[in-house]
């Protein structure tokens, strides 16, 4: 996509069919961003409650000034704080374009800035992160949250390189230390900017604890619609879903079968997981990693809740 393209927000259409929103009805998006999820379901008839750590994002939102949405600078984590009995909670996971596109918040080496990455533009910054830390640690986070083999050696060459504060030097220093040159393929910097990105935002966590969060405030009936862009994220709503709706394994010849003795199922699938098409990759490259999971909620009680009382 090119730099400061307008954002799109990406399997929109896919996303509000699975909502099957009725006018009247109250829904959450998680994750703000530039507004097109929100719009499109204020459009729909929903009232809509938005939810963004980013400050930039409320405002800019704010300044739209949207009937019918209501803006709330938070984490969707955080959202059962804010909201209950709502009819639909939407989640698009990750950094937005505006973000990436902004050199001077530093999430991208595509343009020269400060190394930041903080999405609330509050507390330990990237640079922070890997001026102080412990070579070994930096080396885990970039292999755990980057799938990048050569972590160490990058780690190592981090380290060395101390104090590394702009974007372009920490690119440099990546490549350099995997002998990458300008027109080999993938470029190995963008492994460790999403490794140290999602560290600093505690991104995984936050998709875990949203989860959760959602599953408190959906009303019986209520829709879940999570697009996520890489496998971390992925798996970590495939597992929840699959929980969540009692389709965990069954036991092995060796081991009781569990399946219904559990909590009962707090959601239940009700599509596949959906992928953005090639009219849609055409617009939006963006999307090519996109995978969308729906749920609807059932009228059982939370997970949490059930097993606290089966304890």
């Amino acid at each position: 996509m090119p730099r400061n393209a307008p954002h799109i927000p990406v399997l929109l259409d896919e996303v509000i069919g699975a909502l099957a929103i009725s006018p009247g009805e109250t829904h959450v998006d998680g994750t703000f961003g530039a507004g097109g999820y929100s719009r499109a379901m204020v459009a729909a008839g929903a009232n809509v409650i938005a939810f963004d750590r980013d400050p930039d994002a409320i405002a800019a939102g704010r300044a739209a000034d949207v009937p019918g949405l209501t803006l709330v600078e938070d984490r969707f984590s955080r959202m059962a704080a804010h909201v209950e009995d709502v009819d639909g909670v939407t989640l698009d996971i990750g950094v937005s374009s505006m973000q990436l596109d902004q050199a001077a918040r530093g999430f991208s080496f595509q343009s020269d800035g400060p190394l930041d990455m903080r999405m609330e533009q509050a507390g330990e910054s990237a640079a922070d992160f890997l001026n102080t830390a412990d070579e070994g640690d930096i080396a885990d986070i970039i292999y755990r949250y980057g799938d990048e083999p050569k972590s160490r050696r990058i780690a190592r060459a981090i380290v060395a390189a101390r104090p590394v504060t702009r974007t372009a030097e920490l690119a440099s220093v990546v490549r350099r230390a995997v002998g990458w040159r300008e027109g080999q393929k993938s470029d190995p910097a963008t492994r460790t900017f999403q490794a140290v990105r999602i560290h600093i935002n505690r991104e995984l966590g936050e998709l875990e604890d949203g989860l959760e969060a959602a599953e408190r405030v959906l009303k019986a009936g209520g829709r879940l619609a999570v697009v996520t862009f890489h496998s971390l994220e992925d798996r970590i709503v495939k597992r929840f879903l699959r929980e969540r709706s009692g389709q965990t394994p069954a036991g092995s010849r060796h081991l009781p079968d569990m399946v219904g003795r559990g909590p009962a199922p707090t959601f239940e699938a009700v599509a596949k997981p959906v992928r953005a098409s090639e009219a849609e990759l055409t617009r939006n490259p963006r999307a090519r990693s996109a995978t969308l999971r729906v749920a609807r909620r059932t009228a059982h009680s939370s997970s949490s809740a059930n097993l606290r009382g089966a304890a």
